[in-house]
């Protein structure tokens, strides 16, 4: 049961990742590969401000604009500099490598007898069960927020950037200016992710963003495959099931593991698994 509830709490933690790449590659169509270097970013920071003894009302906001900043470097480098967009992601995510090994100094920190948010936030006695109470809390606010930003005229102009850029520029809209920012927030949300799973696990370390873009990417498809499959077009519900996606990935990988696969072979059964769910409704006739 333990085992299932940590993939649990890793699904919540992973949803601001999940979040961010909706944005970035549903809303922007713009894929973001920046996710690596700001998941990691947001780790290294939180986890060098918590051994420093920095107040987590300080150290939240500097999370969220460590990675607000590496998105809005892509997004300049993507429209001010015309590169095409994978490139200017994998560029910022190579310099955030040294960026962010520079913060952490060295390749690993524990967390050892430092508090954080889970152990300062105390909603019930057992750990687990508290850390699952307080990540709830926190993923159902961050849901509310971006679910009311998606539904203002500034969330409506985002969208309309996506679905037809030369229609909304007409309008008057800077979509360099939209673009710039909807990167900013995406990786602001990674960052987030990258806040929470450090202080869920204990430590960071400088390789722990690698390849973490297929865990957001992932929860997406499994989304977005549930979306076009109900032809579902709510926003909330939109992002309840990209939240239900994060959690849905990692309970796949839990019972993976569980029923005795090698952990060595995980990375290989993430990749198949994503491409199922991307090929699956192609496979049953029903595209989006």
């Amino acid at each position: 049961m333990d085992f299932y509830l940590t993939a649990l709490l890793q699904g919540f933690c992973f949803t601001g990742i999940a979040f961010g790449i909706y944005i970035s590659m549903k809303i922007f169509n713009i894929p973001d590969i920046t996710t690596d270097g700001s998941y990691t970013l947001g780790g290294v920071v939180t986890g060098a401000m918590l051994t420093h003894n920095q107040p987590g009302y300080i150290i939240l906001p500097a999370v969220l604009l460590a990675g607000a900043l590496a998105g809005a470097l892509t997004g300049i480098i993507h429209t001010k500099l015309k590169i095409n967009a994978l490139l200017a992601g994998i560029l910022v995510m190579t310099a955030l490598y040294s960026v962010n090994l520079t913060v952490l100094g060295r390749s690993n920190l524990p967390l050892l007898n430092v508090p954080t948010i889970f152990s300062v936030v105390n909603f019930i006695n057992y750990p687990n069960q508290n850390s699952l109470v307080v990540l709830l809390t926190l993923v159902m606010v961050l849901t509310l927020i971006i679910g009311y930003l998606l539904k203002t005229d500034f969330g409506i102009a985002m969208r309309a950037t996506g679905n037809s850029e030369p229609m909304i520029r007409a309008l008057g809209v800077n979509t360099d200016r939209m673009k710039i920012t909807g990167l900013a927030i995406a990786n602001a949300l990674t960052a987030l992710s990258g806040y929470l799973m450090v202080q869920l696990q204990g430590f960071a370390d400088i390789s722990m963003g690698i390849g973490i873009v297929i865990v957001g990417l992932g929860s997406v498809i499994i989304a977005e495959t549930i979306i076009n499959w109900l032809r579902i077009t709510s926003v909330w519900l939109n992002l309840g099931l990209v939240m239900a996606g994060a959690v849905i990935f990692q309970f796949v990988l839990a019972f993976t593991l569980n029923i005795g696969v090698d952990a060595n072979l995980l990375k290989l059964i993430t990749a198949v698994f994503v491409l199922i769910i991307v090929g699956l409704p192609r496979l049953t006739g029903r595209t989006a």
